[in-house]
């Protein structure tokens, strides 16, 4: 009897082995599981979730390189708010900067190199669309689970307008929003006894008055009460185009702008603002390098990462912000906010490492560094405001939040042909300061000339 029931028993067991090695391997290699055919638990729990299918940022070691077409950004910037805070999360990323030839363009560089992470201003976009070099970025911000929502409107919708009714693709993500302030040179007040600019956003004419009181020589130093990048700053506080978005050809046949061109006509005619040896164009250089400017409304971005790398090199003066002026009946608004942007090059090998990057400087803490560091978020997330500035020193002690003062305006669209014939805008300003010519006909000239410029572009780089 034992024997019965130990031979019954040992088939029973070969049974069961024999079942195992047989089955509950589906879809498998059919040798039941492990090697050596041992059988594998019968787990009931859900399958796992599928492995992605792109290389998440830091799993392996990866360079990238990164290229800026257009827009204000000094090495110093590059390294505090791109390349040392994604080296220091992931320390085996490391993003490279392509730094050219200044004489080489953009379009050379990006024939000969690959940059993986593109960054331009909106200045630049239209040209390197027709390079072919944006990544259409709609597939990764899918994969990436990106959260397109967190992104201010003002910017994220000139994105995508760039691209409405052409195939709506996504080229770039904003990167910070460039917005206007006036800066001002305290010493030069002191000098002539001048009152500050306060936090009170100020009219052009208050501005002007301001500026004729500021404009003169003092022991051989030619001093300007204003700077205000001519005819193209002035028209942001409008948000005027000069090139028609549907036609093409010059817009600048308009009740807006010839405000603009009077209010710069005014300017020119402030006495001693346009030297006898018939200088007018006054920029950054005159204002941060030779310190003659008084006041200078232009970007923000234009201005703070030059000053602190200035500072860096020792030399600094005593300056400070208000916020931007604007028409009378514009105030509680300045100007059009630019876009800096962040894109994939389509040509990259690492198209889901660079994007991830852009993902991870759009995070809440990426955007605070930016912020910290003297850079307008691109995020809605007021909280950031608060902490603008305290990281870079040459904003210690500076009436930051007078960036916030006033709602800066959408960008127009940059069409195409626009930066292609931006030199005939700074042509109509010399025409205003210096040549003699009355609004009227600088108005008519420059249309003129843009017409004919247009005309040529349409047979080089066709009709958009």
């Amino acid at each position: 009897m034992k024997k019965l029931t130990l031979g019954i028993t040992i088939l029973l067991l070969l049974a069961l082995i024999t079942a195992c090695a047989s089955g509950g391997n589906n879809g498998g290699n059919g040798n039941g599981g492990t090697a050596g055919g041992a059988a594998e638990p019968d787990n009931t729990e859900a399958p796992s979730a599928e492995p992605a299918d792109f290389k998440k940022l830091g799993d392996e070691p990866v360079t990238l390189t990164f290229f800026n077409t257009s827009g204000t950004f000094p090495d110093v910037e590059f390294k505090t708010l791109i390349a040392d805070p994604i080296k220091k999360k992931f320390p085996n990323v490391t993003i490279e900067r392509i730094t050219p030839a200044a004489t080489t363009t953009n379009e050379e560089v990006l024939s000969t190199h690959v940059p993986d992470i593109i960054y331009s201003s909106s200045s630049s976009h239209q040209k390197i669309i027709r390079t072919g070099a944006y990544e259409d970025l709609r597939e990764l911000i899918k994969r990436h689970n990106f959260d397109e929502s967190r992104i201010k409107p003002i910017l994220y919708d000139y994105i995508k307008d760039m691209t409405k009714g052409k195939g709506d693709q996504i080229y770039a993500i904003p990167f910070n929003a460039n917005q206007h302030v006036l800066y001002y040179n305290k010493d030069i007040f002191d000098k002539f006894g001048v009152e500050y600019p306060t936090e009170k956003q100020l009219t052009w004419d208050e501005v002007l008055d301001i500026a004729a009181k500021l404009t003169r020589t003092e022991n051989g130093v030619h001093y300007v009460g204003l700077s205000v990048d001519n005819l193209t700053g002035l028209a942001k506080g409008l948000g005027l185009p000069y090139v028609d978005r549907d036609t093409g050809n010059a817009a600048l046949d308009s009740p807006e702008w010839l405000r603009v061109f009077e209010l710069n006509k005014r300017i020119f005619e402030i006495p001693g603002y346009v030297t006898p040896d018939g200088t007018w164009n006054w920029g950054r250089d005159q204002f941060m390098k030779d310190q003659t400017i008084a006041m200078r409304v232009t970007w923000l971005a234009n201005m703070v990462g030059p000053l602190e790398e200035l500072r860096q090199q020792g030399v600094e003066f005593n300056w400070d912000i208000a916020p931007a002026p604007n028409f009378e009946d514009q105030l509680g608004k300045t100007r059009e906010a630019q876009i800096h942007s962040l894109s994939v090059n389509s040509q990259s090998k690492h198209k889901d490492e660079a994007f991830q990057v852009i993902a991870e400087i759009l995070s809440d803490e990426g955007q605070r560094i930016l912020a910290r560091n003297g850079r307008v978020p691109a995020i809605i997330n007021p909280e950031l405001e608060k902490e603008y500035g305290l990281d870079i020193p040459v904003l210690q002690g500076k009436s930051v939040q007078n960036v916030f003062i006033g709602e800066p305006l959408q960008e127009h669209y940059i069409h195409p042909y626009e930066l292609e014939i931006s030199a005939r805008m700074t042509e109509a300003a010399e025409d205003l300061a210096v040549n003699g010519l009355d609004v009227n006909s600088v108005i008519r000239k420059a249309t003129d000339t843009i017409n004919k410029d247009v005309e040529t572009l349409r047979t080089t780089l066709g009709t958009p």
